[in-house]
């Protein structure tokens, strides 16, 4: 038993649910949080069954930002322990369909940034009172070169890890820690069917690594990680040459 308390955000994805099975056989407390709270009363069900697991349920959204505050009280009647945090809620929208919908473009880019800044700045004070706990966001290596197949998502991700580059700093003098991870292809309902993909990892493999960093107090890691020398190569191309190309 660690007795540490993970607050899931986003967690009906794949990911978030293969997060919460890593840390529920720890003997970690869990609470899932997300829009479909049906879905989740059956992952919260199967950590019971599966690992003997404490597990709740709690409604969250992220673009209802006045509801953020109230949501933390939620939390911390229920916490016990250090209170650690896996955000993995993202909206992404593939750049060709979003043409000239601005409206569709401003929630992808509400929802994936603005709704993770909102969340966590609520949760930095209660970390930094408690000087304990971890936090964990998913990005993407999209968020390291825009590409114009997504670069309006790219850049939300790209907004969002260097928000948490200085969260980290922030949270490193009070004993917290912030990991950022930033995901190749995974194989998941956001990528179904996208054409290209290659080297596609399974959402339980990116969870264990995500866990793995997270313990180890780790700053930003690429899963799986020979992504950390593809975006290093694709970072390193010419502007004259990577425009050029269809990635």
């Amino acid at each position: 038993m660690s007795g540490e308390t993970w607050l899931v955000l986003g967690a009906s994805s794949a990911i978030a649910r293969a997060f919460a099975r890593e840390v529920a056989a720890r003997g970690d407390r869990v609470v899932l949080a997300g829009r479909d709270e049906a879905d989740l009363q059956i992952t919260a069900r199967d950590l019971v069954v599966r690992h003997q697991a404490e597990a709740a349920v709690l409604a969250f959204d992220a673009l209802a930002f006045d509801s953020h505050q109230d949501l933390l009280s939620e939390v911390m009647a229920y916490r016990q322990g250090p209170l650690s945090i896996f955000l993995a809620f993202a909206e992404m929208v593939e750049q060709a369909q979003l043409g000239a919908n601005f409206a569709a473009e401003r929630r992808m880019l509400e929802a994936t940034y603005l709704g993770a800044v909102s969340i966590l700045s609520h949760l930095a004070p209660l970390l930094e009172a408690a000087g304990a706990g971890r936090v964990v966001v998913l990005g993407s290596v999209a968020g390291d070169r825009g590409r114009p197949k997504n670069y309006s998502y790219g850049s939300a991700k790209a907004g969002l890890h260097a928000y948490t580059q200085g969260l980290r700093a922030r949270l490193w003098r009070c004993g917290v820690s912030v990991t950022t991870i930033k995901p190749g292809f995974i194989d998941t309902s956001m990528t179904w069917g996208l054409p290209g993909l290659f080297l596609v990892a399974s959402p339980e493999a990116c969870a264990r690594a995500c866990l793995r960093h997270a313990l180890n107090g780790a700053a930003v890691r690429y899963v799986p990680g020979f992504w950390w020398l593809i975006m290093g190569i694709i970072k390193l191309a010419p502007e004259a040459i990577f425009k050029r190309l269809n990635i």
